[in-house]
């Protein structure tokens, strides 16, 4: 058993300002681990946001999403066939950023984790789905569209991520709990993440984003500018989970997530 508290942070995406400010909440929630759900990369501040998580003096648990597996990707010199030209920059870019160090942890990452914590049993964490890191799925998607990923699944809470907007539902005797997006939130502005025990609590952390914007402007990131102003300053204002389909993506981090998700491949495209 892994204890009693666990922090779930997702989707970062190189935004070491709002994990600075997610992780300054976590250290008085006095947790017994970190679970780290995929996406952490691309980002304005890959290597930052790396050296911050080595940090943290308790367990910290990584997986990987459809962004790590994309910089890795272009780290070997393979160019996904599904990856729009305007992400690959921004791809590539954050690929040359890590270090040899970086790459060998984010390669070791599992596609999916299974904790044990007292209050809730076994619980499994993923990106999007148990099958696959580029699902979309919301709390608007109808049920019989996800009974077959998640009704037969021996754990009864599986945290997810990958589309930035936190949700809490029920799929059979399944509870789903999507912790919403540390640094490119599809929401108000924010940084928001998923506190487990006592209870199931969906945080959102503060900070400040002014400074946040300046200090993502000032990086060689490809789209920082874009990043700033979109994914911080204002990120998904006054958006919901109806829309997730519709919405055109402006950074790299959105353009992989949309190209990945095609009904071709037989993955879920639905809000």
């Amino acid at each position: 058993m892994i204890g009693t508290r666990v922090a779930a942070l997702y989707d970062i995406h190189g935004n070491r300002p709002a994990l600075e400010a997610v992780l300054a909440d976590v250290v008085p929630a006095d947790v017994d681990a970190v679970v780290i759900g995929g996406d952490i990369v691309p980002g304005p501040m890959p290597r930052e946001c790396l050296a911050r998580l080595r940090q943290v003096r308790v367990p910290v648990h990584g997986l990987q999403g459809n962004g790590e597996r994309e910089v890795l990707a272009h780290r070997r010199g393979v160019l996904g066939s599904t990856v729009p030209e305007q992400a690959r920059e921004a791809l590539r870019w954050t690929a040359e950023q890590l270090s040899p160090e970086d790459e060998r942890l984010l390669a070791g990452w599992p596609a999916t984790i299974r904790l044990s914590i007292r209050e809730f049993g076994d619980v499994l964490f993923c990106h999007a789905t148990p099958r696959n890191d580029t699902d979309v799925f919301t709390r608007l998607t109808p049920e019989d569209q996800l009974r077959p990923i998640f009704a037969d699944l021996p754990e009864t809470l599986v945290v997810c991520g990958h589309t930035h907007m936190q949700f809490d539902r029920l799929v059979a005797r399944t509870r789903i709990v999507n912790a919403g997006s540390v640094g490119m939130p599809f929401g108000p502005p924010g940084a928001y993440w998923l506190l487990l025990g006592p209870g199931l609590e969906l945080r959102c952390t503060t900070y400040d984003l002014l400074h946040a914007a300046r200090r993502v402007r000032a990086t060689g990131y490809p789209q920082a500018q874009a990043f700033a102003a979109q994914n911080i300053a204002t990120a998904g204002r006054g958006r919901d989970a109806a829309s997730v389909r519709q919405r055109r993506p402006t950074v790299a981090a959105a353009a992989v997530r949309c190209s990945s998700e095609t009904r071709s491949r037989g993955r879920l495209t639905c809000a």
